[in-house]
């Protein structure tokens, strides 16, 4: 609007002069007076110049130069009057209009301040201007980063818990380091490799570790960088960051996230014709596998979802290699546990296989998460050496969340008591449950009170004995609110959330209900459209079935509880009075002995 209204001004006032306007009546007056010394006409119009300046009688102070307009009725003599008073009639105009140049400069104004103002919103942005090269200016091309001198590689040694993964990369690894080994024996370098997995499990650090390890250039870019609103603009990225590292190949392209570009292509075409991420996509096969070729430049791509990515990408030529990467088992996280404490000083009393043991299903960012948090209440204590305490309490508020200064009133915190006890005597008390690890009425994050029960050894399938005992377990809670106050109240929330995914397993995909049968009724994705992937009939077998078994294992945790109430009150009162139970205390109030188990379901 403000480039506009300048153009305006400019255009219609700038390279004016300040002539005034003069009445007709005026002017003869003038004229008679002897006072006019030459005009110009062009038809009606008149310009004109006087001897000696005159004030405008219609205001404007005093003026030579004037303009005026002779009316069309007008008979008044006017040119014998003229040369009677010695008018020089001129060819040329009196008053000088704005040049052709002056039109044009003045035109090209607002365009030069249009562009100066994208310049630099542009360059505030910090990337090139849109379009086909910038346009105006041109992005940046793409660096390797991970190999500048003074930056201390990623190795393999950086990485632990995940060794089985590290060996389908070691050829990777080999071929960048000896292509003419494989050349000879007619093997071609793989195109791309796939790390597929949860989050935190090191897909990342896998890719700057095979780059570190082979010493090649190592490109990083997320996904989400190649969308842009300007349909092109990800395919030129895509173009420009392959050339890059065609340049200097062999080289790794590593891009993370790539479910963001890479989903399953809809069979019909857009609203808009041509889809942003579509084109992106296309020009990464084609980058892979197509005519251009990409010779010496393996692609390392992660992403959470690998069910969701295209056909055309995963199949052989592109991503020759899908690599999971599963969260590490305990040895793999006691390794890990030592690279992220390498640089923190240890009490003599912390045992990492320990905690190795009680992190089930931790990640490796989440062991990061855990050394980290233990180092900085070490510092709030301001202790020298973080202790075995500090690991235990980075735990509980890694997994529960921070303590709460919730003051509860004396009932709800004996309900809680109660609630907790009665999941912990449950999970001693069921056989081949994981053992309870501790006991707390301590309000951390949205519970009033956690059990922690973690098992011995990994579990990589579970029995249909092991999965009823950790429904009766999550209900454990509710069973003992109903078996003491004869109420049920809303901290179970959480629990029948627990039990209700755990029974649709069963039922619905583990086969373990005879009248849904051996048949994966309600596949896991599915749970989020529920009732799409079977019909009415099916779905209400499902529920029934679900609330039988449900109904079983809470009738089972009443009865349970009601033949143990002595040790349900001692487990409750212990609480009461010390708020936290360890491990072994625990058991020994409960009267229940702590047997090693198996892991066998």
């Amino acid at each position: 609007m403000i480039v506009f209204l300048l153009a305006y001004v400019g255009l219609n006032y700038l390279g004016q002069g300040n002539e005034p306007t003069i009445s007709y009546t005026e002017f003869s007056r003038q004229v008679a007076a002897g006072n006019v010394t030459k005009i110009y006409s062009k038809g009606d119009a008149i310009q004109g110049q006087l001897r000696s300046a005159r004030a405008n009688p219609e205001g404007g102070g005093n003026y030579t130069r004037f303009k005026t307009q002779r009316p069309a009725f007008a008979d008044d003599r006017l040119w014998h009057n003229l040369t009677a008073h010695g008018v020089t009639v001129t060819a040329r105009p009196v008053v000088q209009e704005r040049s052709l140049w002056s039109n044009v400069l003045m035109s090209l104004i607002p365009i030069a301040v249009l562009v100066v103002v994208w310049l630099i919103v542009a360059r505030r942005l910090g990337g090139a201007l849109p379009g086909a090269g910038g346009l105006f200016g041109r992005r940046a091309p793409p660096k390797p980063v991970g190999l500048r001198p003074g930056h201390e590689r990623t190795t393999f040694l950086d990485v632990a818990g995940i060794d089985e993964v590290k060996g389908e990369l070691d050829d990777v690894v080999d071929f960048l380091e000896h292509p003419d080994v494989y050349r000879r024996m007619g093997a071609k370098l793989p195109r791309g490799v796939l790390l597929a997995g949860p989050p935190g499990t090191g897909k990342t650090l896998l890719a700057r570790a095979v780059a570190g390890e082979a010493g090649v250039p190592f490109f990083s870019a997320s996904a989400s960088e190649f969308i842009e609103m300007i349909v092109g603009v990800g395919a030129s990225r895509v173009r420009e960051l392959f050339a890059e590292a065609r340049k200097v190949a062999p080289s790794i392209i590593f891009i993370d996230e790539i479910d963001t570009i890479g989903r399953a292509r809809a069979g019909g075409a857009s609203m808009s014709g041509h889809d942003e991420r579509e084109q992106t996509l296309n020009q990464i096969l084609t980058e892979m596998d197509g005519f251009s070729g990409s010779e010496g430049v393996i692609v390392i791509a992660a992403t959470n979802r690998a069910d969701i990515l295209d056909p055309a990408l995963t199949r052989p030529g592109r991503f020759d290699r899908v690599v999971n990467v599963a969260p590490p088992d305990r040895a793999g996280r006691e390794s890990i546990l030592r690279i992220h404490t390498r640089d923190i000083p240890l009490s003599g009393d912390v045992d990492l296989a320990q905690m190795a043991r009680v992190t089930p299903g931790m990640t490796g960012a989440d062991l990061a998460n855990l050394a980290n948090e233990a180092a900085l209440l070490a510092v709030k204590r301001k202790q020298e050496q973080v202790t075995a305490a500090d690991m235990s309490e980075a735990l509980e508020k890694v997994q529960l969340g921070a303590e709460r200064t919730l003051v509860m009133p004396e009932e709800d915190r004996r309900r809680t008591a109660y609630h907790e006890s009665g999941h912990a005597l449950l999970g001693m008390l069921q056989p081949g449950a994981d053992p309870v690890r501790k006991i707390t009425i301590v309000p951390r994050g949205r519970a009033l009170g956690v059990t922690m029960s973690t098992p011995e050894v990994e579990r990589y399938a579970h029995s249909e004995e092991y999965l009823r005992g950790r429904i009766i377990g999550a209900l454990g809670g509710m069973a003992a609110e109903d078996v003491v106050y004869g109420v049920v109240t809303t901290g179970a929330e959480n629990d029948l959330e627990q039990v209700t995914n755990i029974a649709r397993g069963m039922v619905a995909r583990w086969g373990m209900s005879e009248r849904v049968g051996r048949l994966s009724a309600l596949p896991s994705d599915a749970q989020q459209a529920y009732g799409l992937s079977a019909a009415p009939q099916t779905l209400d077998v499902i529920d029934t079935e679900m609330r039988r078994i449900v109904d079983a294992c809470y009738e089972e945790a009443c009865a349970k509880l009601r033949d143990h109430r002595d040790q349900l009150d001692a487990l409750a009162l212990a609480l009461l009075d010390q708020e936290t139970l360890e491990e072994a205390d625990a058991y020994r109030i409960a009267g229940i002995p702590r047997l090693t188990k198996d892991g066998d379901a």
